[in-house]
């Protein structure tokens, strides 16, 4: 349930970005494909609830050849809802020949407390 918004948000993604999203009791581990992307050319933020993905690819096509048809973006720009537990803080994230891995923490569930009542005077 609480992954819900994310959920809907990775299916709006562009037809060529493919993510998949996993929740374990302690993280969230989401793997997105970003061809051609680099740690360099990458930039994720965590603002207000939303996941924020700026990346940038190179193309290198050889002069030789003019476009007939170009539709492999340069950029991509994206902002995801985070589930509402979810927190930057401790955040860690890899890219691996085009495929960001980010492992995104769960924040600390306030224990079970009993809240005293008194009378009223």
């Amino acid at each position: 349930m609480r992954m819900s918004a994310l959920r809907d948000a990775l299916r709006d993604l562009p037809e060529a970005v493919f993510a998949d999203a996993l929740e374990s009791e302690d993280a969230y581990l989401l793997v997105i494909d970003l061809p051609g992307v680099t740690a360099d050319t990458l930039d994720l933020r965590v603002e207000k609830g939303r996941l924020v993905i700026e990346a940038r690819r190179e193309k290198d096509v050889s002069t030789d050849f003019e476009y007939v048809r170009e539709n492999r973006s340069l950029f991509l720009d994206v902002e995801l809802p985070l589930p509402p537990d979810a927190t930057g803080a401790g955040a860690e994230a890899t890219v691996k020949r085009g495929v960001l891995e980010l492992h995104l923490p769960k924040r600390d569930v306030a224990p079970e407390q009993s809240i005293p009542v008194s009378d009223a005077r």
